[in-house]
Parts: structure tokens; C-alpha cells; sequence
């Protein structure tokens, strides 16, 4: 049986945690600025490649660093240097779309995947790319159709990367998407003077609109006042045909979302791809995959352009749709292992017996747990106030300086 990679993001190391938790086959993250998530998600530095590259190796997870930006020449010396470093840490491969990047990484011996911003539509690009690169990502803006022939292609032709392996193809199947063809857009630089293509997108387009003649006289009534904000990529109701198509790598966005909706959707995808494989992916399981998908941060939904769409969906809000979000309670004092005790230090919200939990960690990714019991000075009570210390049963290993949340549940509109 084929094997199906789920590659997740990981903007910080509870993030990396939560996906190793959840299922991943990979993870991938950016070092310093020459990356398109510089600026809007946390980035780990030079000094972080060790600690990292050692956690997905024990996991047995593939690790991808970001070097996906375009790069001017007074960056060249940074690039070599990154480059290397990561050859030294043996971190498994660079996602890159500047020639810059590219070709020293080949000559450095680091395996190369080739970024979205490549616009990958054609499978005379693919063979172009097979002199650098094993892994591939198809252009946003192709149908599964379009993907299909591509896969087929590359077995009928014998498309091989350095590796001596045939070229695998990636999509994304889940989260952000952007307006621009293969993300390239120039509208933050143009408005604001930050540039998306350098990772420094300020999101002008999830604004909204109106549309004004030139004396400010009239103005035009539009559908959407988002009219240039797409709702969130859900390949999950159609993942079987995805991977009809030939897909071997399945790409999750999101390095600059929450540790819980890194964990949510990696353990969604992975669940619907073993159950696809087995035979069991019935619509039951899609809807109540559907729900738990629906928790976590998105914009509402919508399927792209892999069924034959030809525009895009637009979100009707601004900022997320989840049904569920966290709210900060407090920290964990100490954990007591042998009885599966820890105690809370509770600083911003009250705890009460029954709340649903997330303890969140660098090292301890994302726990879910829920207060079934709560003591204060070893009595048993129904709510902890703010400045209490109190001790709660938990399910999961936990760790001095873990923050704890509750979960609260969003009122239907």
C-alpha cells in the first residue's frame, strides 16, 4: 500500500509537538526572515536546527525547512550559511523557489522540494524540476484532473529526481488560501510597503471593501464586502479522489495558527487517509471529522479549485468561524507522574468541575483534558478562583510551566 505523507506546520515547538502527537509523516517551519511565513508566524532560529532536527529524528518524522522567499544578492552569504547548517543538523530537506536557494542546496547535497511559488502546472515543468528536486508542488489553481495527469506522466515517462526515485507530488488539502495565483501577490507592497513575496504579507486582502466612484458621490453595492478574502481550503469531503489522483504528499497550512489546530487537523487527515486506505471512509466519518475540523481556527469552508472551479469562494467575516476557542486559566505548578495529578495555578479565569481543557507546552505539545475533579488544599470544590492553587486528574503527561485553557463553545448566530 502506497504511502501517504502528512505533512503538517509547526510555528513553535508546541506546535512541532502537537503534530508529531497527531500523526504527521513531516513537519515543516521557517529559520529567521527568508521565508513567506517570516512575519506572521513565530520562526525558530539557527539555534533551534539541533534541538529540532533530534525530536523528529527519535519520532521518526521527516523535517522541511522554509526557504521559500525571494533572495537579493546581499542575502547570498546567509543562504550558503543556513544551508549548511541544515546539512549539518541532517534535516531532511529545504522547500525552495529561488534558483539561488536551488542550485546551492543541490551543491551542498541537501534534498530540494519545490515550493508553490513555483507554479507548477505542467508536466514539461515537472521534468524541468526533476533535475533538482524529489517532491513537487502542484500550482493551487489546477483541478485534480489537471494533477492526475501529471501523476500518470511522471510513471509513464519514468520522471525521476536525484534521488534515482520517481518525482512525488504534493498539494495542499487544508487552510489558507490566497487570492493571488500560487501566492504571489504584490497588493501588501503596493498598499502598505511589506511585501507578501519577501514573507512579509500584511493581509490587506482580508479586509473589507467598498467600491466608491472618484467624487466619493456614490457608492457601489457589492454581494461581499470580503471580496478579495477566500475562505479556507477542505479537501477532506473528496480526500479519496485526492489521492486517486496520485498524490503521495498531503500539505496542511498553518504555521502561524494555534497549536490545537495543528494537532485537529493533522490527526483529522491522518484518521481519513487510514480509513480511505481500509476501505472505511464513509460519509458518517467525513461529517464527524467535519465537526471537529469546524472547532478550530478557520474562515469558513470551501473546496478550491481541485473539483473544476474556476473562482474563488469568499469569506463572509472577518477573522474565525471555529465553534470552539481557549481562553487562558493558568499554569501548571508541579505534576505528580505516579497519580496523574497536576497542580494548577490558576491566574486569569476560574476553573469550575467539568471544564474541557487544553494544557499546552513546548514539550508537551497539546493534552486534552477535562476537570472532572478540582481540589483546593486537598477538599474537593466545584470552582477554583483566580489566585488559587488547586490540583485536577489528568490523563496525559504534563510539565511545570504548561499553560492551561478552557475551552469555550461559540452560540449558533
Amino acid at each position: 500500500m502506497k504511502q501517504i505523507e502528512i505533512m503538517s506546520p509547526a510555528g513553535s515547538y508546541e506546535s512541532l509537538m502537537a503534530a508529531i502527537q497527531a500523526g504527521a509523516g513531516s513537519v515543516y517551519f521557517g529559520i529567521g526572515k527568508l521565508n513567506m511565513r517570516a512575519k506572521s508566524s513565530q520562526n525558530f532560529t539557527l539555534n533551534d536546527l539541533s534541538e529540532i532536527a533530534s525530536i523528529c529524528r527519535n519520532n521518526e518524522v521527516k523535517s522541511y525547512v522554509t526557504l521559500n522567499t525571494v533572495v537579493f544578492d546581499s542575502e547570498l552569504e546567509e543562504i550558503r550559511q543556513l544551508v549548511d547548517a541544515i546539512r549539518q543538523h541532517k534535516i531532511t530537506a529545504v522547500i525552495a523557489s529561488d534558483q539561488a536557494v536551488i542550485q546551492y542546496a543541490r551543491e551542498a547535497g541537501v534534498e530540494v522540494h519545490m515550493s508553490t511559488q513555483t507554479n507548477i502546472t505542467n508536466i514539461a515543468a515537472v521534468r524541468y524540476y526533476a533535475r533538482y528536486a524529489d517532491v513537487m508542488v502542484t500550482a493551487r489553481e489546477l483541478s485534480l484532473d489537471q494533477v492526475a495527469a501529471i501523476t500518470r506522466a511522471i510513471k509513464e515517462q519514468e520522471i525521476k529526481g536525484p534521488s534515482g526515485e520517481l518525482v512525488r507530488i504534493e498539494v495542499f488539502v487544508h487552510g489558507a488560501l490566497c487570492m493571488a495565483v500560487s501566492g504571489k501577490c504584490y497588493l501588501s507592497l503596493d498598499m502598505l510597503n511589506s511585501s507578501a513575496n519577501r514573507g512579509a504579507c500584511l493581509q490587506p486582502c482580508r479586509r473589507t471593501y467598498a467600491v466608491h466612484d472618484s467624487d466619493n458621490e456614490a457608492e457601489m453595492l457589492v454581494d461581499n464586502e470580503y471580496i478579495m478574502s477566500p475562505k479556507d481550503l477542505n479537501t477532506l469531503p473528496f480526500l479519496d479522489k485526492v489521492l486517486a489522483a496520485g498524490v503521495e504528499v498531503l500539505k496542511i497550512e498553518g504555521r502561524g495558527r494555534s497549536p490545537e489546530y495543528v494537532k485537529t487537523v493533522t490527526k483529522v487527515y491522518h484518521e481519513a487517509v487510514e480509513a480511505i486506505q481500509s476501505g472505511e471512509f464513509t460519509p458518517d466519518k467525513v461529517d464527524a471529522w467535519g465537526l471537529q475540523l469546524a472547532s478550530v481556527y478557520n474562515r469558513g469552508f470551501w473546496d478550491g479549485y481541485y473539483l473544476g472551479r474556476k473562482t474563488g469562494e469568499w469569506t463572509e467575516n472577518y477573522g474565525s468561524r471555529a465553534t470552539q476557542y481557549k481562553v487562558y486559566v493558568g499554569k501548571i505548578n508541579n505534576y505528580f507522574a505516579k497519580i496523574g495529578v497536576a497542580e494548577v495555578l490558576v491566574e486569569a479565569q476560574e476553573l469550575n468541575r467539568g471544564d474541557e481543557l487544553l494544557i499546552i507546552g513546548p514539550t508537551t505539545g497539546v493534552a486534552e483534558e477535562t476537570a472532572y475533579e478540582i481540589r483546593v488544599e486537598l477538599q474537593p470544590v466545584d470552582t477554583a478562583g483566580k489566585g488559587s492553587n488547586c490540583s485536577i486528574a489528568v490523563q496525559n503527561n504534563v510539565r511545570r510551566g504548561d499553560k492551561v485553557y478552557k475551552i469555550m463553545h461559540r452560540k449558533e448566530e
